[in-house]
């Protein structure tokens, strides 16, 4: 479906892209698993959001035309499962990253992913030279994050695929319906009985408490000596404030904002060209 995704936002698309699904295998037998994109070894480290799966970035990759590396998180897409904060996240990542992606030097996180790659870094302080966070910072809470869990936390199952793109629509106004389509496409699966699962909902315990304080994260922030990015979607949906920009521009050592302002909080789905270009910019800095 990618020569849709060039066609919805005006890129060239002359052959279909190089994208490969690879996989590797932690010390206790589970798998992570994610996509790499070129023939060379991946420059980039994508990590998506919490309910999202690698090809969230399928568009932004489209644009920039360099090695990169999408992975599932832990619980997500074709990734088995975790305990899901960023913390355990940033652990099982690690491994993965080193052996996919030993030559990456800008990870870059959106949403959970970015919490998890403030914790990933912290831990393995030197295995990026840079860090770009896509609309999140330490400071989200459930009052700002709330219309994300509402949808996250919805059915367990639906009866159809449209009752699926129907909720998703809803909750997503400011998107295409074929980008919604095709983002279900890759993040559900059809069941046995004939009804429909998100894939993250495969490893979701409904009655597990999902707190959204993560501000021990800007501790983590703070020890960072490398340049961090702040992309912030100023449109509806954005889980940053001003006070969360302003808080991240005092505790970061070289950190810098820029505000998309035709972007909410899913800034690669709503301006997914103008991200590439800016991430483009930032790893080539």
């Amino acid at each position: 479906m990618l020569h849709e995704n060039a066609a919805e936002f005006s890129l060239p698309f002359t052959q279909v892209p190089q994208v490969a699904r690879v996989h590797h295998e932690l010390s206790d037998g589970r798998v992570l698993s994610g996509l790499q994109w070129g023939a060379t070894s991946p420059e980039i480290v994508l990590l998506h959001g919490g309910a999202q799966n690698a090809h969230t970035w399928d568009t932004v990759c489209l644009a920039m035309q360099r090695p990169v590396l999408a992975l599932d998180l832990p619980g997500h897409g074709h990734s088995d499962g975790g305990a899901g904060d960023p913390v355990s996240n940033a652990t099982d990542l690690a491994p993965a990253i080193a052996a996919l992606a030993p030559a990456a030097t800008t990870l870059v996180g959106m949403s959970l992913g970015g919490l998890t790659s403030i914790s990933l870094m912290a831990r393995h302080q030197g295995t990026f030279l840079r860090l770009a966070l896509i609309d999140i910072t330490p400071g989200v809470n459930q009052e700002k994050a709330g219309h994300i869990t509402a949808f996250v936390n919805g059915p367990a199952t639906f009866e159809s695929f449209d009752d699926l793109l129907a909720r998703t629509i809803e909750h997503n106004p400011t998107r295409s319906e074929s980008s919604l389509r095709r983002g279900i496409l890759h993040n559900a699966v059809q069941l046995d009985d004939g009804s429909w699962q998100w894939r993250y909902a495969r490893h979701r315990d409904p009655m597990a408490p999902r707190p959204l304080d993560h501000g021990s994260r800007w501790d983590d922030l703070a020890q960072l000596d490398v340049p961090v990015l702040l992309v912030r979607g100023m449109a509806r949906g954005s889980v940053v404030d001003d006070e969360d920009e302003a808080r991240f521009v005092e505790v970061t050592q070289h950190g810098s904002v820029v505000r998309m302002e035709n972007a909410g909080h899913s800034v690669q789905g709503d301006t997914p060209v103008e991200l590439a270009s800016l991430l483009t910019q930032f790893a080539n800095s």
